[in-house]
């Protein structure tokens, strides 16, 4: 993770006596477990080598985790490369499969046989397989005079070297990124799979119990998990979909441990966090708080709600915005959640007082040339671009809930590109725009999203009131209804038949003045659009703050040791751990919660908290053969206090064995401003029990078949 020079660092501060970060915080890289990591995590309970864990020429428990789709966590379970991750990462690829006769959604599936397996449109794999550091090489293409754009350009220049000559001529993906706000570089080398099946889920009732009422809420009873089949070709190399294709055999795959929890256990997950901001400065987060974030939540609580009014008319039209829906309300209560969270703590307080001790240093003679004006030109460039925040935010929730609203970057350019290439090329592109245009209208309902756009185009000209609006949107007036009616009805982008008579047809300028393409680009030349001096303040602001995060390292009045997470794979950990006692869980001690308290919960018919008849009948007999806890329980779901974020959905929790014993799915509300300061009081993981996973497969949904490839142990 870290260079000498970081390491150096860390052993000078334990000779000074300071308080580095804690074995429960920090998102740390795998090449730098055994010189940083590896003897506290022994002493924790790790009983694995350094070695075990990461390794570049032999198989290790890196190679079991993977990153699932580009956006959540999986791990591989069997020696036929099944995989293991979060029922919220699979829902994208689990409603594509669905249909209101076979709903697979609502009612789960198990398949019977491996023929049985089912293949979504497009789904991946990213295995890790090594990385290195080329900080040095990379800094030494840039200097002081640049501006960031010069600096830009330099850096990607470089960085297109090096990935060419890591990807032996595209067997690999290769990644270079930047790390402490672009004061160090790393490459990461990945290989990607593409033939990824469905096995099985439970029904949403269990994987999405307590809905959005208890997501990011403890104490939790969600059987939050889905599975998974990496298929290869003959020779184990990654290939398009194929019947001939077979189950991938892996390098490594985890060993399953129902022994079950108890506090005070060592904890360790793997994963791919997605982004965090522990450097964030002061102004950054006060701008947050008071601007953009309340403006996000606004924003995508309009989208849900007009989403919602149609989803609960049918199972149909539940299934066309089940997964949008989803995706956006997940973060409206994480934004909302960071707003209570940020100011509960005086977060923006506690970092302008490290600011300004900060400051105190940098404006020593030794340091001033350097350092003198970096928090005044960070303060600045916050103070000048507050409102542009709000009404970012406002437009972006805009064009993220409607169908329409990003149409001229992504389908509209397909038909673009379309429209000006050569008959030849054109022959080769319809057939693939005839699916997408059909795909198209199968994944909105055109009533749903005239309610949509109108809501939001109201919010949006209404609130965004601090920052110039898009021109398209002060030419509507407030005639939202009639306007958006008047384009539905004029657009091509409106109608099937209308957009298969463009393919025929094509012409770039009926496209361009099409009334919905006109006004998609119009909002997004604006969204995107700066001004001078909103240039030249960004500038200054992103070297001064790479200079803030140099600065605060040198000083050491920073103690973090590790980099912002930004979808790289990193290890955390820590131990089981309670939170305070909590009369709303039944357990014990509050770190763990059992079936008895999921009951309680159900309610008949509820869209949040009903339960499947089976599971309610099993749960009355006491059906839980061997995963029934040693103390006379069936667990569902425990606490750890690891470090994680966004991207940690579906990352393995292990043992001090390197064994699974349970599934991380969300984070606890109460320190929702974990992405900007670890709250080592209050900061937990949530996870799904791994004897709950199992007992639903073999016990709920019959599908003992699917446990019995994995290697399980009860030690």
């Amino acid at each position: 993770m870290m260079i000498k020079k970081i390491i150096t660092s860390v052993l000078v501060l334990l000779m000074l006596g300071t308080n580095v970060s804690k074995a429960d915080e920090g998102m740390w890289f795998l090449m730098s477990i055994k010189r940083l990591n590896h003897h506290d995590m022994e002493k924790l309970g790790l009983h694995l080598t350094a070695e075990e864990i990461y390794a570049v020429n032999n198989s290790s428990i890196k190679d079991a985790i993977v990153q699932f789709n580009g956006g959540c966590t999986a791990e591989l379970i069997s020696k036929d490369a099944l995989v293991l991750t979060n029922h919220h990462c699979g829902y994208d690829a689990i409603a594509e499969l669905s249909t209101p006769e076979a709903n697979y959604l609502k009612n789960g599936y198990w398949a019977a046989s491996k023929d049985k397996e089912l293949k979504p449109k497009s789904l991946f794999v990213r295995f890790f397989v090594r990385m290195d550091d080329v900080s040095k090489r990379i800094l030494a293409k840039v200097n002081a005079q640049m501006t960031e754009a010069e600096r830009d350009k330099a850096i990607n220049d470089e960085i297109a070297i090096i990935e060419k000559e890591n990807n032996e001529g595209g067997k690999y993906t290769v990644s270079v990124r930047s790390f402490f706000q672009g004061n160090e570089f790393y490459y990461f080398v990945y290989q990607d799979y593409k033939d990824v099946r469905f096995v099985g889920t439970p029904p949403e009732s269990i994987g999405k119990f307590g809905g959005d009422t208890d997501n990011w809420e403890w104490p939790r009873q969600t059987g939050d998990f889905s599975m998974f089949r990496i298929y290869a070709d003959a020779n184990g190399n990654p290939a398009e979909y194929s019947v001939n294709n077979i189950p991938l055999k892996p390098k490594k795959y985890l060993t399953v441990n129902t022994g079950g929890v108890k506090e005070n256990d060592f904890a360790m997950i793997l994963g791919y966090p997605g982004r965090t901001n522990r450097w964030m400065p002061a102004g950054g987060i006060e701008q947050n708080v008071k601007f953009a974030y309340p403006a996000w939540v606004e924003g995508s609580k309009t989208g849900m709600d007009n989403m919602k009014k149609y989803m609960v008319q049918s199972d149909a039209m539940n299934l066309i915005y089940a997964s949008k829906y989803a995706g956006v309300a997940n973060y409206w209560k994480n934004r909302q959640g960071m707003i209570d969270a940020l100011t509960k703590f005086g977060t923006a307080k506690s970092k302008a007082e490290q600011e300004s001790k900060f400051n105190s240093w940098a404006n020593k003679p030794a340091n001033k040339a350097k350092y003198g004006t970096v928090i005044g030109k960070i303060n600045a460039y916050y103070n000048l671009t507050n409102e542009k925040a709000r009404h970012d935010n406002y437009l972006q929730q805009l064009v993220r809930t409607s169908a329409f609203g990003a149409i001229s970057r992504g389908f509209g350019k397909q038909l673009m590109n379309y429209a000006a290439a050569d008959a030849a090329s054109k022959g080769k592109m319809k057939a693939d725009l005839e699916n997408d245009i059909k795909s198209f209208f199968a994944d909105m309902h055109l009533p749903a999203e005239k309610d949509i756009l109108k809501a939001q185009l109201a919010l949006y000209s209404s609130k965004s009131v601090g920052y110039p609006l898009a021109p398209a949107v002060i030419a509507i007036g407030n005639n939202y209804d009639s306007y958006v009616n008047s384009i539905f009805t004029m657009s091509i982008f409106t109608s099937e038949e209308r957009l298969i008579a463009f393919l025929n047809f094509p012409s770039k300028g009926l496209l361009t003045n099409d009334p919905i393409y006109a006004l998609s680009s119009d909002l997004l030349a604006h969204l995107m659009a700066k001004s001078d001096t909103i240039t030249k303040a960004q500038n200054d602001f992103l070297a001064s703050y790479r200079l803030l995060v140099e600065g605060l390292r040198e000083s050491k009045l920073a103690t973090i040791q590790y980099p912002d997470a930004n979808s790289t794979l990193r290890l955390t950990y820590g131990k089981v751990r309670a939170l305070p006692a909590d009369k709303r869980n039944d357990a014990k001690v509050n770190y763990y919660t059992t079936m008895e308290s999921m009951v309680k919960k159900y309610k008949a018919g509820d869209a949040e908290f009903d339960l499947p008849a089976r599971l309610l009948e099993l749960y009355k007999q006491k059906d839980f053969g061997r995963y029934l806890d040693a103390k006379g329980y069936m667990p569902v779901c425990f606490l750890t206090d690891n470090d994680i974020t966004g991207g940690n959905s579906g990352s393995p929790v292990l043992n001090g064995k390197g064994q699974l014993i349970g599934l991380a799915f969300d984070g606890n509300i109460e320190a929702m401003a974990g992405d900007v300061i670890f709250d080592k009081k209050l900061q937990r993981t949530i996870n799904v029990d791994i004897r709950y996973v199992l007992w639903i497969i073999e016990k709920y949904a019959n599908a003992k078949h699917i446990v019995d490839e994995m290697d399980v142990v009860n030690n």
